[in-house]
């Protein structure tokens, strides 16, 4: 410990902020039509499916990887939950979204994955697909929609979730081995956070 609230990073890990956020009850949604060429649908995933979106959406630029970590066993529990539900933009027969809804707690839906692949940022399809998360999870009997990001993600992520409709609740800093080290994700992953090696 440094003082004055710093805390030294130990080689080999990275650390976040992470921001947790809710929403309490539905909030009206502005219509806004698909851009031209995409279609949303909901995807029955299995772990090939997954890993590729996943990692496109936010692996390569935003140093997800909490999913990689799993084997194809405990992926595919999550991925075949009845209770977990998952969605995607596909433009020219590619997948180039990510939306997972986990409702397996009673009367709540984590907004569990949510992002778009470099392809559609900018196109307005990040606010046509929260638009289908809010209202999709509204369907259901819940009185809590809630989503956490974490200063490793885009950085207009938590500003989007607060225009969603989102209100922040708590933070907590979290510090975790790095995931380009263990070799779970290629080394130029992320460029813009730097690598510590022990």
């Amino acid at each position: 410990m440094l003082g004055d609230g710093f805390h030294t990073i130990p080689a080999g890990k990275v650390a976040m902020i992470v921001t947790y956020l809710e929403m309490r009850q539905q909030v009206p949604i502005t219509e806004r039509p698909l851009p031209p060429n995409l279609t949303f649908r909901r995807v029955e995933a299995d772990p090939l499916w997954f890993r590729d979106v996943f990692k496109r959406v936010g692996s390569l630029n935003w140093l997800w990887y909490g999913r990689l970590k799993l084997n194809d066993t405990d992926l595919t529990a999550i991925l075949q939950d009845p209770k977990v539900e998952h969605y995607t933009l596909t433009k020219d027969g590619t997948d180039e979204a990510l939306l997972e809804l986990d409702f397996r707690e009673d009367g709540v839906c984590e907004l569990a994955y949510f992002g778009l692949t470099p392809a559609l940022i900018g196109t307005g399809a990040g606010r046509c697909l929260m638009n289908e998360a809010i209202t999709r999870a509204w369907i259901r009997p819940i009185s809590l929609l809630h989503v956490h990001t974490c200063t490793l993600d885009s950085p207009q992520a938590l500003h989007f979730y607060r225009r969603s409709g989102f209100t922040p609740v708590r933070q907590e800093v979290e510090i975790d081995d790095d995931p380009r080290i263990a070799g779970i994700l290629p080394r130029n992953a992320s460029p813009n956070v730097p690598i510590f090696d022990p």
